[in-house]
């Protein structure tokens, strides 16, 4: 039963004025943070009952397999490898450099070959020995199957730096330039080069096509280009048009080596709120995890409108009749922020954020909260992924 605002209100004056825990507090009383309220959004517009039917996970997507092979590169939690897989391909292998992210994939797809901690390094800098691996699982010149991949994006995003000045050690958007991820780019194509695959896909943040005024990224094309692809100039879409229940931005880049053309194509726009997303209830689930915050912080946000901001926390209440905003990258110790959920006080915890991304809810994410949070906010909404891959069969197989 959820706290009535008045009882809230005294809960969180003790906190301030004796120095307590809200979390411990709240526990003692026999409540959680899911019990609080704002103080201007009635009940009714946003129960655990009714119509949600816009929603759907990954999993609720029907593809019947066509068993095209394919190669994930920097895999992370799986995005782009659980979309695909969805679309009817056949999941060959899944590289990855972090060891919790490849503990992800392992749970969640036993069936799955990662390559990565602890039995290999996973780290595609390393390309002969990416190569060999690849050559070890039946993968040979002129592979007739996918490789796609993600090359990590800070290098080139705006929103993970836009609390950094360009001389601050923890500014990261430096593009190329950036020494340990720069170059994975490069480090992809030089593994397409090397094994002719019948179609590539890279995913990155729209960041990608301004570092460096275009120039590296042009470089790039023109290295794919010559190896006897046609590339499709680089491409935005948002995913909110695509099913998914979120407003983001990522740019494509897609070549093929057989085929006629390829277009990308809204088959029937719909845009899923929040609401549908997070009607049905995340309590028992597991990666329910936010932030135990400080009553102060409460106390603030409790009173936001729908669509404001808390310009202390930096903190957004999400509009639960409308896509969310992008799910970044946060954490549960100051290691970022995800938005405010749109009924709850509260930030919203990793398994719904893994909602908006469209991660199924059996899906478990591995490590300490700030790394789950981690791996849902850097992932390819399974869905977006399912949708590119339908359209990459229908188009350029068939």
């Amino acid at each position: 039963m959820r706290l009535s605002f008045k009882q809230q209100t005294r809960i969180l004056e003790r906190c301030i004025t004796k120095g307590l825990e809200l979390s411990a507090e709240l526990a003692r009383l026999g409540f959680e943070y899911d019990d609080l309220r704002y103080s201007n959004y009635p009940d009714y517009l946003f129960e655990t009952k009714g119509d949600y039917s816009k929603y759907r996970s990954v999993d609720d997507l029907d593809f019947y397999q066509n068993g095209i092979p394919f190669v994930g590169f920097f895999s992370g939690a799986g995005g782009l490898d659980l979309g695909f897989e969805a679309a009817g391909f056949s999941h060959l292998a899944a590289i990855e450099f972090e060891k919790t992210f490849c503990d992800t994939l392992r749970a969640n797809r036993p069936n799955w070959d990662v390559i990565g901690p602890p039995s290999h390094s996973g780290d595609v800098r390393q390309r002969e020995e990416i190569a060999f691996q690849l050559e070890k699982r039946g993968v040979a010149p002129e592979f007739d199957g996918l490789f796609v991949g993600g090359p990590p994006c800070q290098p080139f995003s705006v929103a993970s730096n836009q609390r950094y000045r360009k001389n601050e050690e923890k500014f990261k958007r430096n593009g190329f330039g950036d020494k340990e991820k720069g170059n994975l780019l490069f480090d992809f194509i030089w593994q397409v080069e090397r094994f002719l695959p019948r179609i590539f896909l890279i995913e990155n943040v729209p960041g990608l096509l301004a570092i460096d005024n275009g120039k590296q990224l042009e470089i790039a094309i023109k290295k794919l280009r010559k190896a006897g692809y046609t590339v499709k100039d680089p491409f935005v879409v948002n995913a909110s048009e695509f099913g998914v229940p979120q407003k983001r931005q990522r740019v494509f880049i897609l070549g093929w080596r057989k085929g006629i053309d390829f277009n990308i194509a809204l088959e029937k726009p719909e845009r899923v709120p929040v609401a549908h997303a997070l009607g049905k209830t995340v309590k028992g689930l597991q990666n329910h995890i936010t932030r135990n915050h400080k009553a102060e912080s409460i106390q603030r946000y409790m009173n936001l409108q729908i669509g404001q901001r808390d310009p202390l926390g930096r903190v957004d209440r999400l509009d639960p009749f409308a896509p969310a905003k992008t799910v970044i990258a946060g954490g549960t110790q100051g290691g970022g922020r995800s938005h405010l959920h749109p009924s709850i006080p509260r930030t919203l915890s990793v398994r719904e954020c893994a909602r908006l991304q469209t991660f199924p809810d059996d899906f478990v994410f591995s490590g300490v909260p700030g790394r789950q949070f981690t791996q849902v906010g850097n992932a390819v909404p399974p869905v977006l992924a399912a949708k590119f891959g339908r359209q990459i069969f229908s188009q350029l197989f068939s």
